[in-house]
């Protein structure tokens, strides 16, 4: 199973445990909720769709890594109290409550969550002492003699012993107590991820070419050399900001992100190329209907893996303008229905603060459930910006007209810019066919990569695109071609 299939399932078996009967009451009783155990190399990708899954479901998160935990942290210290039975004073030992349930009811009061996901990692590398008690938890959801509350889905992560040395197989007692899900790295399913989170499409246009570098683990004379998925994205991060700051990138800083040695050299090779073929054809000027025609002869006799990096870089800008006005529009549409509401309040002013008001409130909570992300927070930020710039126009003239004029000249500049992308698009298509023809494999891939990216396909939905429209049959004829193809290749004997 990949990461996203993973995901997927995780989703809906939290779903079902979460379901209701008409009384209120739970359909699956948190006892006899098998917790999932994700069984995955390290750098997979585990605690990242937790992360999301939380958020998508709206539900809190609590992650915890065992290996830090001892026995009197997982079930708390014990202490000495006094009970009375049949007349008889006795002391009792007891145990404080455990660290890891105290932190989810205290997730509880400040998120205002009542229902959540209790991620457990490195499960199957608890000390030997804790082992037991892990056993109970997994069977019965308590630490000592506290409970995971009711309304909290427990899932377990580890890695397989061949890549952790302290792992502890477990044994058919404690499988039989979890649904256990096997995950293996894909980079298909991975990329998908990467092209909708702006992972540096450098690294996604070099992986496209060498899948088997996406991950790889070996143990070598001087030690461990490995390259994951989270190391992937890590360096995708570094190297947008190094970027943003005039920086110079160097394998010095490749290699810590990425250990393998010859990958680091192919990697920087190629990143160094993206960057020069950016430069070399004037990709900005090229998006412009604005090609250089000196450079003509050089594109067309040029091999063919130069002109493909060449396709990936113009695509690469497309998508990434595509994406910024999406995200525009989705904030102006997050904007739209403040704005009727206003219309009709007989204080805009303080409707708009509560506004404000409400969304930071919300904003703290999601920050207190830990479903917070990068992302959501940027989000957040940016409507922010535009209420806080409403509210003020609306105090200083007394009233909604002004707030209302500036929504509208924003949509004007949505608009604008929506047409801008469109004639981007024609240039994209314009160049690719003038250089390469037609039917070209360099027009199929660009338009292929537009198919396949989330916020293109959305744009394309929302707005629509004759350009897009257009070159998309090339794609289907390409697939009718190669079925018929196939089709004829099964007659053969």
């Amino acid at each position: 199973m990949n990461i996203r299939d993973a995901k997927e399932f995780i989703k809906n078996t939290v779903s079902i445990y979460l379901a209701k009967d008409r009384f209120g009451e739970y359909r699956i009783p948190i006892m006899n909720q098998r917790p999932i155990f994700l069984l995955g190399a390290p750098g997979i990708g585990k605690t990242a769709i937790m992360e999301q899954i939380a958020e998508e479901l709206d539900l809190a998160l609590v992650s915890y890594s065992m290996t830090h935990h001892t026995r009197q942290s997982a079930l708390g210290l014990p202490f000495i109290s006094e009970k009375n039975y049949g007349g008889k004073d006795y002391s009792v030992s007891e145990y404080t409550m455990s660290e890891i349930l105290a932190t989810v009811y205290d997730t509880i009061d400040r998120s205002g969550h009542k229902e959540g996901i209790l991620f457990l990692d490195e499960i199957n590398c608890v000390s030997e002492t804790l082992y037991p008690s892990m056993l109970q938890f997994l069977q019965y959801k308590t630490f000592g003699r506290h409970s995971v509350p009711d309304g909290w889905v427990v899932v377990t992560a580890g890695n397989p012993p061949s890549f952790n040395r302290s792992v502890r197989e477990f044994d058919v007692v404690t499988l039989d107590r979890l649904k256990v899900l096997e995950i293996d790295p894909d980079y298909g399913a991975w990329k998908e991820y990467a092209s909708d989170h702006g992972v540096h499409p450098a690294i996604i246009g070099f992986l496209e070419n060498n899948k088997d570098y996406f991950y790889k683990i070996e143990t070598t004379v001087s030690g461990k050399k490995y390259v994951t998925a989270r190391g992937w994205e890590d360096l995708s991060t570094m190297l947008l900001l190094y970027e943003e700051k005039g920086l110079p990138v160097s394998d010095a800083l490749i290699v810590q992100y990425i250990t393998q040695t010859e990958i680091v050299s192919e990697f920087f090779a190629y990143y160094e190329l993206y960057n020069t073929y950016k430069q070399i054809y004037q990709i900005g000027k090229v998006l412009e209907g604005d090609s250089d025609p000196a450079l003509d002869e050089k594109i067309r006799t040029a091999q063919v893996d130069e002109r493909l990096m060449l396709t990936s870089v113009l695509t690469d800008t497309v998508k990434a303008k595509l994406a910024v006005t999406l995200e525009r529009y989705d904030d102006l549409a997050a904007i739209k229905s403040v704005l009727a509401r206003l219309q009709d309040s007989k204080d805009p002013l303080e409707e708009i603060t509560g506004e404000i008001d409400r969304r930071r409130v919300a904003m703290e909570k999601m920050s207190a459930s830990a479903t917070l992300t990068y992302e959501g927070k940027l989000k957040y930020n940016r409507i922010h910006s535009i209420l806080t710039e409403l509210s003020d126009l609306i105090r200083e003239s007394g009233a909604f007209e002004p707030a209302k004029e500036r929504y509208g000249t924003m949509i004007g500049e949505l608009k604008e810019e929506v047409m801008l992308r469109e004639q981007m698009l024609k240039c994209l298509f314009d160049f690719l066919k003038t250089q390469f023809g037609e039917e070209s494999n360099e027009l199929l891939l660009a338009v292929t990569e537009l198919t396949y990216h989330t916020a293109c396909t959305r744009f394309f939905s929302i707005f629509g695109s004759g350009q897009y429209e257009q070159h998309a049959k090339l794609l289907s004829v390409k697939d009718s071609k190669e079925e018929l193809r196939r089709s004829i290749d099964q007659l053969n004997l």
